[in-house]
């Protein structure tokens, strides 16, 4: 080889390869989120797998639908979840779903599937996300985008609603696993998305929350925003507030006079 060739072939291998990408902080924020969807997903794999067919039948905590419905929204739900990230990448609108009627219907079909589909099927959407969350370039981590009952949202919070989607459906599975079980440096996050959801919506009574978290700390927090000092006063651990208000709990172990809150999501 020429020293000409050798100078061309040193070229050729410096600019083969691919530079650093450039992490804007709603990126990195994005890829954190990624990390805690990937430790919540194993625990939902780990619950999962432990599943026949006669386990997949078996009845939810959420009405009319067994664990199978509750899997298959979950694998419906991460594809969801990709549109959005299509929609920021593009920014040609990629709405969740087509229809509610499409999306019943999707969840209805995977409720008579076998376990190795269901478990099959919820790897395979959950890898497209995490691919997507991935490769999204910097820039589109600040597109907004829109969630059919949150309304706008930036494109960065996708992850953090996948997290929040894995931990409470798992406790939906009904398979000996519950809100006290999350992870305990999560409960704060878990509190703030649920408190995030009833921020503006009508007909949510007033409220003061007082929650003991798992680290020994204490925080407030009111419902709707802004409620003020002078709301009536619930109190209780973290994991039972999170289940009252993610109605996956009557709120009978809180402390306080206990009003009904609006549907959940």
């Amino acid at each position: 080889m020429s020293f000409a060739d050798a100078a061309q072939a040193q070229v050729h291998s410096a600019t083969s390869v691919p530079a650093p990408r450039e992490e804007s902080g709603a990126m990195q924020d994005a890829l954190a989120g990624l990390a805690e969807v990937e430790r919540a997903t194993a625990e939902l794999y780990r619950v999962v797998d432990g599943f026949d067919l006669a386990s997949v039948r078996e009845p939810s905590l959420l009405p009319g639908w067994s664990r199978a419905h509750v899997m298959t929204h979950l694998a419906r739900g991460a594809d969801a979840l990709l549109n959005l990230l299509t929609w920021a990448k593009t920014g040609v609108e990629h709405p969740m779903y087509l229809s509610m009627a499409d999306r019943e219907a999707d969840i209805a079909e995977g409720g008579a599937r076998p376990p190795t589909l269901l478990r099959a099927d919820l790897d395979a959407a959950s890898q497209r996300l995490a691919a997507a969350i991935r490769d999204l370039p910097a820039t589109a981590w600040e597109a907004e985008v829109a969630h059919p009952v949150k309304g706008p949202i930036l494109a960065g919070r996708v992850p953090w609603m996948r997290l929040g989607e894995v931990w409470v459906h798992l406790v939906d599975l009904d398979a000996g696993f519950g809100f006290a079980d999350v992870p305990e440096d999560l409960h704060e996050l878990l509190l703030n998305e649920a408190v995030g959801v009833y921020a503006d919506r009508e007909g949510v009574p007033p409220v003061r929350l007082e929650v003991a978290l798992p680290d020994g700390r204490q925080r407030t927090w009111e419902l709707p925003a802004g409620a003020g000092s002078d709301a009536p006063v619930i109190s209780g651990g973290a994991a039972e507030v999170i289940g009252w208000l993610t109605g996956r709990g009557d709120g009978s172990g809180l402390e306080g006079r206990v009003p009904t809150l609006p549907r959940w999501l």
